[in-house]
């Protein structure tokens, strides 16, 4: 890795790293790096959209390519049918750079050639997968879509405290803008913060809980069944003080 990072073994054998920039690891290391992408990201959207004949997928940010390779993965691993596409944003091209040595679990080892492919060109396409790496500001980047392209957003930037500008309500208003009216987002965040500023955008807030991994959030315009919901209306009367972030 490069200056900035250090590789980190995380509680499910793969490893992550540690963003000395940030002040953070890119992967929850309790939860295990392998595990919480495909538990908190991968799992729970494609529970609802693994039957599309399409899916675009939106994954905040690209950082060490781990939800894009899950989500390619699970793709391969559950033999769908579906069109992937997977549009991911990156400010970092020195990590972006460092990637083709970086020591991705056994389950990605037939998919380190996207990685080289992503790192050299910044596209990789085969037959029903598409997948576009951008360098450069991701809230710029996202303004360029056109109104309800994707399906599934992967929310998993750097923590609110870390790096605010990526979790404010403004934020949410321009994914609003670009999300299905039944698309999922989902993200590794539960903190209140975050939920008011989905929920003032309209969005729907569900528990994703399961075994082995601490809960996060799963969000929809559109009514799920399939999640438990939180009662936004009772969080707020009980913390009357709690604001989303703003820009």
């Amino acid at each position: 890795m490069d200056k900035l990072h250090e590789m980190v073994l995380s509680k499910d054998g793969s490893y992550t790293a540690y963003s000395k920039e940030y002040g953070e690891h890119y992967h929850s290391t309790k939860d295990g790096a392998l595990y919480e992408s495909l538990v908190k990201h991968v799992e729970p959207a494609f529970k609802i959209k693994q039957n599309q004949d399409e899916i675009t997928v939106l994954d905040i940010c690209f950082g060490l390519g781990f939800n894009t390779l899950a989500t390619v993965y699970h793709h391969k691993k559950n033999s769908f049918a579906s069109k992937l596409n997977i549009f991911s944003p990156e400010l970092d091209a020195a990590l972006v750079k460092s990637l083709v040595n970086f020591s991705y679990p056994k389950e990605f080892d037939e998919l380190r050639h996207i990685i080289v492919e992503l790192v050299n060109n910044g596209v990789y396409d085969e037959e029903n997968l598409h997948i576009e790496l951008f360098l450069g500001d991701a809230r710029e980047y996202i303004k360029k879509f056109p109104k309800a392209k994707f399906d599934i957003v992967y929310q998993d930037a750097f923590s609110p405290s870390a790096n605010p500008v990526l979790w404010t309500k403004e934020y949410f208003g321009d994914i609003k803008n670009i999300i299905k009216k039944d698309g999922i987002l989902t993200t590794y965040s539960i903190a209140l913060p975050v939920r008011l500023a989905l929920y003032e955008n309209g969005f729907n807030i569900y528990i994703n809980s399961g075994e082995g991994f601490r809960d996060a959030t799963v969000a929809s315009l559109s009514p799920l069944n399939v999640f438990t919901g939180v009662d936004m209306e009772h969080k707020i009367k009980c913390n009357p003080d709690a604001l989303s972030l703003r820009d």
